[in-house]
């Protein structure tokens, strides 16, 4: 009887995997670390240079427009990273460029759509709201909604092409560095700086950096047209799993963003000011995973799809361990320097260290549980994600609405502490069990145990 099992792959294989996946990590960390630092910039001028209540109206604004760019790019900025290796390693090419090509339309489309909306909704609060309540703020961030909906499935499109640079420079570098700098500029020339012109000027200066992306990625080479030729097909075909990661990544969005819009709402601006600063600053935990992230999500979803069950559980050890000793050297800064930290933003802060170190402790576990998300998403495991996922975060938002007109922006953080810690732990032991792929510190130890497969459908 013929042996028909696939061969193993040998340690010199997995060491080249590891070697591919860590420089690729590398030049995404550093990316992201400057990132960080221009993002941290960005925020300290905005701050300064507004005031605490017209800063927590540009807080509000941009968390608001980051949900709804999110809900408008209805999940093609995941799915293109599947779609693409997914076709790519079973040699459908065209495929892959309609896929490509097709979500790119739908991004569009649905950004207009969801932009059209939010200004009618600004109308109608114009109208028959608070007299007294500003909404030149709604209108603002109406804007941003669809070039932040093309700059995240633009990113995700080149990434999966391989490219690490061009999908991520233009966004999180020229942007966050244009953006501050055209505010101050702004305010040496005399002009005032409120919290919608900061909105406003975010979305042209991303608009200018979304341009620059496209000749770039042409240049060199890469796919990042958008065009309706195929979308019918397309959607037909891919409806349902779209659908399903539209829900992910808005779910996803909102746990990162809805606190802030929950306390503007519940409490003041001021309030949403502080919370907005202390969640930023937590993010900086999560600095190297979410570099990782972007690396190990098309890299996952080409040893999966290939059957290559060692070489994924491999690359997915490596995110757990760089990501889980990063953040843990960053949460031991944040509690000794976290009040330093956010004292650059000017203002009270009050309670800015406890909500930081609250938020961090949420964020570590993440860390320890490795790309989790990545893993169910890549892998065609989308809606078991969204059912646990966004049973464990509606749930935590709706508890959010009853404490924190009670305990204000503190209530807010330990719900979202608990609730981070629950469905990080839930997905990573449901991965585990289902897909065969241990995200978590101890994946490392399963490397071996692993045999190539077919994957589990």
């Amino acid at each position: 009887m013929t042996d028909t099992s696939p061969t193993e792959p040998s340690p010199t294989d997995l060491r080249s995997i590891l070697r591919t996946g860590l420089s690729r990590s590398i030049a995404s960390l550093m990316i992201k670390v400057a990132t960080a630092g221009l993002t941290y910039v960005m925020y300290v001028v905005m701050s300064r240079l507004m005031g605490e209540a017209e800063y927590g109206y540009f807080a509000f604004g941009l968390s608001l427009a980051t949900v709804l760019a999110i809900g408008a790019s209805v999940g093609q900025q995941t799915a293109i990273l599947r779609y693409w290796q997914e076709e790519s390693v079973g040699g459908r090419h065209e495929r892959a460029l309609q896929a490509l090509r097709a979500g790119g339309a739908i991004t569009v489309i649905a950004g207009l759509f969801v932009t059209l909306a939010l200004l009618a909704v600004s109308f109608v609060v114009q109208l028959f709201g608070d007299a007294a309540g500003p909404v030149a703020h709604l209108y603002a961030a109406a804007a941003l909604i669809l070039p932040m909906a093309l700059a995240e499935y633009w990113g995700s499109a080149v990434r999966a092409q391989g490219s690490v640079w061009t999908s991520q420079v233009p966004r999180d570098i020229l942007w966050r560095l244009a953006a501050p700098l055209t505010v101050v500029g702004l305010y040496a020339l005399g002009d005032p700086i409120n919290g919608w012109q900061a909105l406003l000027v975010t979305a042209v200066t991303l608009s200018l950096a979304l341009v620059l992306q496209h000749f770039w990625a042409e240049k060199r080479g890469y796919e990042i047209a958008v065009s309706r030729a195929g979308l019918g097909e397309y959607w037909a075909e891919r409806k349902v799993a779209s659908r399903w990661f539209l829900l992910a990544a808005v779910i996803d969005s909102a746990a990162l963003n809805m606190d802030t819009i929950f306390v503007g709402l519940l409490v003041n601006a001021e309030s949403a000011g502080t919370y907005f600063n202390a969640f930023r600053t937590a993010g900086l935990l999560t600095l190297f995973m979410f570099a990782l992230n972007l690396v190990v999500a098309p890299m996952v979803a080409r040893h999966y799809h290939s059957g290559e069950m060692r070489k994924a559980q491999a690359i997915v050890a490596l995110g757990a361990w760089a990501g889980f000793v990063f953040s843990l050297v960053v949460f031991v800064g944040f509690f000794f320097f976290g009040d330093l930290l956010l004292s650059v933003f000017g203002g009270s802060n009050q309670d800015g260290w406890l909500i930081l170190m609250l938020l961090s402790v949420g964020l570590l576990f993440d860390a320890a549980t490795g790309p989790s998300r990545i893993v169910m998403l890549m892998t065609g495991h989308e809606r078991d994600f969204v059912r646990i996922f966004g049973a464990v975060q509606i749930t935590g938002m709706a508890i959010q609405l009853a404490v924190i007109p009670i305990w204000g922006p503190l209530g807010a953080a330990v719900v979202n502490m608990i609730a981070r810690i629950i469905c990080q732990v839930a997905i990573s032991w449901w991965s585990r069990s289902n897909i065969g792929l241990d995200t978590s510190l101890l994946g490392a130890f399963r490397v071996n145990q692993l045999l190539d497969a077919p994957p589990t459908r």
